[in-house]
């Protein structure tokens, strides 16, 4: 409800505090490197383990989402897009076992959002050179440069309170029904004289459930998948 807490505090510059979010976001880091590792291990080309068909067949299925999305010649950023969607949707299924997620933390989906534009901005110098790019805030008219501006500064700041707007809303509505569901347990249950009977949180088993299937399932895979999708499009339209 009020944000990530700060485990401990670096002693440089100040104080460099570190949150939940920090550790977090290096566990799942770590456990993510080390499947990777794990997944392209001994790897061949002639009778292929049934992990390397199921790799080799994910592996399929996102360059071929980039090239319909972005081109062919844009498959280079598929790592980076594959990359994007595995932290921010294990981030987000993360509150499955137990740890805050760090996709309901501000900070981290705006450094996402900032790789996102300052690739965007790479990508049309890349294509159209600096003064093309310069050019490119005058169009269609002189008078509009500051709207332009606004416009592309506006799109990482869209994506990133699209995303951690949805994840942290499901953090703040699952705390509060679940505090909700506490008290009305024991509400009804204080009638009943044995006081073992009335600590039993009954209203807390089952609902709390169905509410995950759409905050921490529906709701991670689709912010996952529409911030990889503006990210695509974004870059790709900086190239036309």
């Amino acid at each position: 409800m009020n944000g990530p807490k700060v485990v401990f505090t670096i002693p440089v510059f100040g104080g460099i505090k570190v949150t939940e979010s920090i550790i977090n976001m290096w566990i799942i880091m770590a456990v993510l490197v080390a499947l990777s590792i794990w997944l392209t291990h001994g790897l061949r080309v002639r009778n292929p383990s049934r992990k390397q068909l199921i790799l080799e067949k994910l592996a399929a299925m996102l360059y071929d989402m980039v090239r319909d999305v972005m081109g062919e010649r844009y498959l280079p950023f598929a790592p980076y897009i594959g990359t994007l969607f595995l932290l921010s949707i294990v981030g987000s299924l993360s509150s499955l076992t137990g740890l805050r997620p760090y996709t309901g933390d501000l900070s981290v989906i705006l450094s996402w959002t900032i790789v996102t534009f300052i690739m965007i901005q790479s990508n049309n110098i890349k294509n159209h050179g600096v003064f093309g790019w310069l050019k490119s805030f005058t169009q269609p008219v002189a008078f509009i440069t500051p709207l332009n501006i606004i416009s592309e500064i506006a799109n990482p700041v869209s994506m990133t309170f699209r995303h951690f707007g949805n994840i942290a809303a499901g953090l703040v509505i699952t705390s509060l029904v679940y505090s909700a569901l506490a008290s009305m347990s024991g509400f009804l249950l204080s009638w009943i004289p044995s006081g073992f009977i009335a600590s039993i949180p009954i209203f807390q088993v089952g609902i709390p459930a169905v509410l995950s299937i759409y905050f921490d399932l529906f709701t991670s895979f689709l912010q996952a998948y529409i911030i990889c999708m503006l990210t695509m499009v974004f870059v790709q339209g900086a190239g036309e």
